[in-house]
C-alpha cells in the first residue's frame, strides 16, 4: 500500500448537497447474466436525466472496456472487479450523483463490503436484487453467454459453473420475469421518492 499521500479536504458532502440540490446515491443491481439489470439500469438513467437529476451507470461490459480491463473472470479478479467498482460508486455518491452500479457480483462478501463503504462514508446504499429463474435466463440469453458455458467453452460462468449468492435483505427485490423494465425502473425510481433521496 501506498504511504506517501495525502488527503486533501474540499468541500463537505452537505456542501456539495446544498449546491447540486440533490442527494448522491448508489444503487447496486445484482443478479444472474440476462436476468435484466443492464436493461433497468439504462431505463433508470433515463428517467431520472429527464427529471434533471445526474446518474450514471455502471455496468459489467463498459467498465472493463477501460478501467477493469486487466481482469480476467476468476473468483480473485471477480473480487477485485467489484473492489474498484464499490470505490468509484462510492466517489460519484459523494459528488452527489445517482450511481446506478449493475453487477451480477455473485458473492455476498464482496456485496456486503460496497455496503461497509458507503456506511463509512455516511453515504446511501441500495442493493437491489434482479431475480429470475435460471431457465429463463439460460432462453434470453442475448449474448449467447449461457450456451458457451454449458458446453464448456467459458469456465466460471455465474449459475452454471460458478455460485451466485442471492442476496438475504435486499432493499429492493425485482422479479424480472413477473414485470416489465418499466415497472421495475418505476419501483426504483419510486423508492428513492419514499426514501427523500429525490424530490417527488
Amino acid at each position: 500500500m501506498a504511504t506517501n499521500i495525502t488527503w486533501h479536504p474540499n468541500l463537505t458532502y452537505d456542501e456539495r448537497k446544498q449546491l447540486r440540490n440533490q442527494d448522491g446515491c448508489t444503487i447496486w443491481l445484482t443478479g444472474l447474466s440476462a436476468s435484466g439489470k443492464s436493461t433497468i439500469a439504462c431505463a433508470l438513467e433515463q428517467k431520472l436525466l429527464n427529471k434533471k437529476l445526474s446518474a450514471y451507470r455502471l455496468d459489467g461490459d463498459n467498465i472493463r472496456f477501460g478501467l477493469n480491463k486487466d481482469l480476467g473472470f476468476t473468483e480473485e479478479d471477480r473480487n477485485e472487479n467489484i473492489r474498484r467498482i464499490s470505490e468509484v460508486s462510492r466517489l460519484f455518491a459523494d459528488a452527489c450523483t445517482i450511481s446506478i452500479s449493475s453487477f451480477i457480483s455473485p458473492y455476498k462478501a464482496d456485496r456486503n463490503r460496497a455496503r461497509e463503504l458507503h456506511k463509512e462514508a455516511g453515504l446511501k446504499f441500495i442493493e437491489v436484487f434482479v431475480d429470475v429463474p435460471l431457465d429463463i435466463a439460460e432462453k434470453r440469453d442475448p449474448k449467447g453467454l449461457y450456451k458457451k458455458a454449458r458446453e464448456g467453452i467459458i469456465k466460471e460462468f455465474t449459475g452454471i459453473s460458478a455460485p451466485y449468492e442471492a442476496p438475504e435483505s435486499p432493499e429492493l427485490h425485482l422479479k424480472t420475469h413477473l414485470k416489465s423494465v418499466e415497472e421495475c425502473a418505476d419501483d426504483i425510481y419510486n423508492y428513492l421518492v419514499k426514501e427523500l433521496i429525490i424530490p417527488a
